[in-house]
């Protein structure tokens, strides 16, 4: 049975989904703080109370407007559950909800990053013209190396910011230049894979 005071806060929530407000902030519904590592028990376990909550069977015989706002907070509930539950989505999430990331922004690289880079591209194009196993070897490794080094410079940041969020405000450009550099490594990943 529901709290009147949770029935109020989803109402809520409800209500500023439908005024121009499409994007409830995922952690409010799910009553968490805003972090880069939640607790995937409490993620789990609030996706799984409020699918419950709001199963459409259980609201079959209520108003069409009944049943409309609960098939609304069962589909703001799965994509809260799908972004909170996926690490690569939850940066991006959290980046953007701080007002960081903008969707198709022209982010600029460091210089230093675009010039190893360079070398593993024109890498990559001497592959597609000449294969050689022993060098795509070689700039596999390269690259896992590149990535081995982000991604621990990421759970570095990560760590720090989760720990303090509202003094760890200042990290986000560092977390936000080590999204787009992961990024440019997918890309680059998705051309190896093209190699073989």
């Amino acid at each position: 049975m529901t709290s009147r005071s949770e029935h109020l806060r989803l109402f809520n929530l409800i209500h500023s989904m439908s005024e121009a407000k499409p994007d409830t902030n995922y952690f409010d519904f799910y009553e968490l703080p805003i972090q880069f590592n939640p607790d995937q028990n409490a993620v789990k376990t609030k996706f799984y109370a409020l699918s419950k909550q709001f199963h459409p069977d259980f609201y079959a015989n209520e108003s069409e407007e009944k049943q409309q706002e609960v098939l609304n907070l069962s589909t703001l509930n799965n994509k809260a559950y799908q972004t909170l539950s996926n690490a690569k989505k939850r940066l991006k999430y959290v980046l953007e909800l701080k007002g960081i990331v903008e969707t198709d922004e022209g982010y600029q690289l460091p210089q230093s990053f675009l010039m190893e880079m360079m070398d593993v591209n024109e890498a990559l194009m001497d592959l597609e013209f000449e294969p050689d196993a022993e060098k795509l070897a070689q700039v596999k490794g390269d690259v896992d190396a590149i990535e081995k080094d982000l991604t621990n410079e990421l759970n570095d940041l990560i760590a720090r910011f989760d720990s303090n969020p509202t003094v760890s405000d200042a990290l986000l450009p560092s977390i936000k230049d080590n999204f787009y550099r992961q990024k440019y490594i997918d890309r680059i990943r998705e051309r190896l894979v093209k190699q073989k």
